[in-house]
């Protein structure tokens, strides 16, 4: 009876889901996840977390939890982007691996057990890689360019592609939780803790229902998350553009004294004046807006901003 027990609180697999307007998914996507493991005879949970969507997926989430067992709901009380709902996600999520996926239904849950495998091999994290994506040219170009950043930033090996789809050991789970700060990026995370990572080849579906919720200015925002969370590239590139900026104006100082005294005559080019003002004052911009972004960033962490906060959990 006890072993039974511990079985049912800790299953093999948790799927974590953020869930952001995807109330015509979610249904599907707990069917789908059940008929991927279930053939596999292993215990499993369904963690759904409502990013305070403004459609009916609450409500869905709700009905389901109350009809299967599998399903835990989490409702947080604003909207606090999704990898702050991943960790409220993978705090929740009781299996000895857990899959992060997201509501989509982009991520086929028919893979999980490929993960799966793959990741008992002695991997704590391993990836699926898409070979062909299905969205918007500008979104794979966003990828591409973050995927370049993190090469730099998280020193990640350049043949893994930072896929939202993903299975994780539980131990590097709990790693990973133990960060309480108010930016949480959870591949970044994910790098801080472990170098055991793999990938498998998977496809990249076309989205079940409705239309993406990821814009220009949410994946900025998450470039951004990256770079000044997990780096201090930024603040030395701000460095090394001013001292360039200061040694062009230095040599250009001693040209202009040296024309002056060969050539006699009132210095000309307003243009050429205006332009180096323009560019020092962006420099200067640059450099003071980074320094402020750290330091914004800071003061949040000190002030002990949560990562998210739950109103409601069903389920369990």
């Amino acid at each position: 009876m006890e072993k039974q027990d511990a079985q049912e609180t800790h299953p093999e697999i948790s799927v974590v889901v953020p869930v952001y307007n995807s109330e015509d998914c979610i249904q599907e996507l707990i069917i789908r996840v059940g008929g991927a493991l279930e053939p596999l005879s292993l215990s499993y949970e369904i963690v759904l977390v409502n990013d305070s969507s403004n459609d009916n997926s609450w409500e869905v989430i709700k009905k389901a939890a109350l009809r299967n067992t599998h399903v835990v709901g989490i409702c947080l009380r604003r909207n606090f982007g999704q990898d702050s709902a991943l960790m409220a996600g993978l705090r929740a999520a009781m299996g000895n691996y857990v899959v992060i996926m997201d509501d989509d239904l982009q991520h086929d849950p028919v893979f999980i057990p490929m993960l799966y495998n793959e990741i008992r091999k002695g991997c704590d994290v391993v990836y699926g890689k898409y070979r062909h994506k299905k969205q918007k040219p500008w979104k794979n170009l966003g990828s591409a360019f973050n995927d370049r950043v993190a090469n730099i930033v998280l020193k990640k090996p350049r043949e893994i592609y930072l896929s939202p789809y993903k299975i994780i050991a539980r131990q590097t789970v709990l790693a990973v939780c133990e960060y309480d700060g108010p930016f949480p990026y959870i591949d970044g995370l994910l790098f801080r803790v472990t170098r055991h990572v793999s990938q498998i080849d998977i496809r990249h579906q076309d989205r079940f229902a409705g239309r993406s919720n990821y814009t220009v200015v949410k994946s900025f925002l998450v470039w951004a998350n990256l770079i000044t969370s997990f780096s201090m590239v930024p603040l030395r590139l701000a460095t090394i553009l001013g001292l360039v900026s200061s040694a062009t104006g230095i040599l250009f100082g001693i040209y202009i004294l040296i024309a002056k005294l060969i050539f006699p005559s009132p210095v000309q080019g307003w243009t050429s004046l205006f332009v180096s003002i323009f560019l020092l004052g962006g420099v200067q911009l640059f450099s003071i807006g980074m320094v402020g972004e750290y330091l914004g960033r800071l003061y949040q962490n000190v002030s002990k901003q949560p990562q998210y906060v739950v109103s409601e959990m069903v389920g369990r």
